[in-house]
């Protein structure tokens, strides 16, 4: 592979920059010229052909606070002014050394001609048996290189040469082969750093390319699961697994964590018995499945074979929320992640009153993730709803007859009525949910293949579509809360709840009408369901 890079040009514009001021430091007493070098990600991406802004700049002789104040400096003269006079420098940050964040040793990050820029010294790491925290000393560029996660996060692009630098001899041909490969031995390397485990999966199903076999066998390791378990914060795991699955490969992520029998490392309870009540044995059925449907609205014949119609209709119902669009496919990976979790009972049994205790699948993003609240409460929503989505699901494709729109006048639909009440009662992300329901019982399901299954729901989800109950959400009542109150009973109570859902029942029911009186001798016929109450019979007779 060619070791020359061609610069754009800012990028160019950027190198005579840094090397000026180098010549420039060159010059300051007590101060040597610094080399240096663009590092890491922003190498590999242009080796790739993609652009990126993000550079980190690798300096051998000083620190990255010193070189940034050197490089305010020079951008004061009068003459440096005149050379590069677009190169306003923005404020130095200093960014101090944060391990959990993946960063070891403080650096200063700065804006300049549109790029955002990391200055760092070259450096190499010593590491403890309990820590990924390493201790940090000044290095020289091939002991940066070989302390890198993967062969092609270690190579360098020096300024001075103009040509990629590959010191570990291996990154460039990783990069034509498209290997993931760490630049030491992998055990020793993952022990050091276990988060460096899911580094390794989220570049390989970025990218598209395959993880070295030595690499896979100590990936899948128990001890260094174990330490991936104890030694990460859990934060950091999640972070690493929302990257994997907004990037352009959940599936092949979700492959390598099953086949290297991962996912009890990642999704836990931090309690064996709990964690491994969750069963992945089918689960490659479901993220198969979910890639198949995905797959279906880009018509990518590199992902999947050609899409049948019901992948087609269940992909443009479940994945295009209009209240949340942009992360649908991301919402619908997530969900799929759990699906080994969706029938784990709590280990606490409800109680005949009081709160029902925490589902598992909730406890395992709450806290064996460290979700946020937003998430927790969407992996919550869709195991609650799961029995009651399949069983309406079920009976709408057995018993429910078709129903031809517009209605005539006088007629009235309870299918539309039970069916647009339910999705009411799942909520605004009831696509998810369904979604969730349907890749559960694909890994559920014990027939050769899932046919008859997909066909039930892209039938079930054409009959919702043609009902007219797909944004049954946002449906305005026709009975107000002041209608209740000045025509069923004046005073406010729990019963208010109960009589608003049989109003906006008899909404579904009758679509179009906006004969308020007529919903409210519904309401009143089915008084005895409120509760103990004396109606006030004002208005109605």
């Amino acid at each position: 592979m060619a070791k020359i890079i061609q610069l754009s040009e800012p990028e160019a514009a950027l190198r005579l920059l840094l090397l000026d001021v180098c010549e420039y430091i060159g010059t300051l007493d007590g101060y040597s010229k610094p080399h240096l070098r663009f590092t890491g990600g922003w190498v590999r991406d242009k080796l790739l052909g993609t652009a990126s802004n993000d550079i980190d700049i690798g300096i051998d002789t000083m620190t990255g606070l010193s070189f940034g104040m050197r490089m305010k400096e020079y951008l004061e003269l009068p003459e440096a002014k005149a050379k590069h006079p677009q190169s306003a420098l923005a404020k130095l940050a200093k960014i101090e050394a944060n391990p959990e964040k993946s960063k070891h040793l403080e650096t200063v990050a700065t804006k300049i001609l549109g790029f955002d820029i990391d200055l760092v010294n070259l450096r190499k790491e010593t590491y403890s048996e309990d820590s990924r925290n390493p201790q940090i000393e000044f290095g020289n560029p091939v002991e940066d290189a070989l302390r890198r996660d993967a062969t092609v996060n270690a190579l360098f692009y020096s300024l001075e040469k103009c040509e990629v630098e590959d010191l570990t001899d291996q990154g460039l041909n990783d990069i034509r082969d498209k290997i993931i490969r760490t630049p030491l031995c992998p055990y020793q390397t993952f022990k050091d750093d276990p988060l460096r485990v899911l580094r390794a999966i989220r570049f390989a199903s970025r990218l598209g390319w395959r993880i070295d076999k030595k690499a896979e066998q100590a990936m899948s390791a128990y001890d260094i699961g174990n330490a991936l378990k104890t030694k990460i914060s859990r934060e950091r795991v999640c972070i690493e697994l929302i990257k994997m699955l907004k990037g352009p490969h959940p599936y092949q992520a979700f492959g390598l964590i099953d086949r290297l029998d991962l996912y009890h490392t990642i999704f836990t309870m931090f309690s064996e018995e709990s964690t491994h009540a969750a069963k992945t044995k089918h689960w490659k059925k479901s993220y198969g499945q979910l890639r198949a449907i995905v797959s279906a609205v880009t018509g990518d014949p590199s992902q999947s074979p050609e899409p049948s119609n019901k992948l087609v209709n269940i992909r443009s119902i479940l994945l295009s929320n209009p209240i949340d669009a942009p992360n649908d496919v991301y919402h619908a990976w997530l969900l799929c992640a759990f699906v080994p979790w969706a029938r784990v009972s709590p280990a606490v049994p409800q109680k005949s009153k009081g709160k029902a205790p925490p589902r598992p699948a909730a406890l395992v993003a709450r806290d064996g993730l460290k979700a946020d609240n937003q998430t927790v409460k969407l992996i919550d929503n869709a195991i609650r709803d799961l029995k009651d989505i399949i069983h309406l699901k079920d009976a709408a494709n057995v018993a429910d007859p078709p129903v031809t729109f517009p209605l005539g006048p006088g007629q009235e639909s309870p299918i539309r009525s039970k069916q647009g009440m339910a999705i009411r009662r799942w909520g605004p992300y009831w696509r998810s949910s369904v979604m969730f329901a349907l890749l559960t019982q694909v890994a559920e399901n014990s027939e050769d293949n899932d046919e008859e299954l997909l066909e039930g729901y892209a039938q079930w989800l054409k009959q919702l579509r043609h009902l007219d109950l797909l944004e049954v959400y946002r449906i305005e009542p026709l009975v107000t809360s002041q209608h209740l109150l000045e025509n069923i009973h004046p005073n406010p109570g729990a019963w208010m709840s109960k009589a608003l859902d049989m109003g906006i029942a008899w909404q579904l029911a009758h679509p179009g009408s906006t004969d308020i009186e007529a919903a409210l001798l519904e309401i009143k016929s089915k008084k005895n369901e409120l509760g103990p109450m004396t109606l006030k019979r004002k208005g109605i007779q």
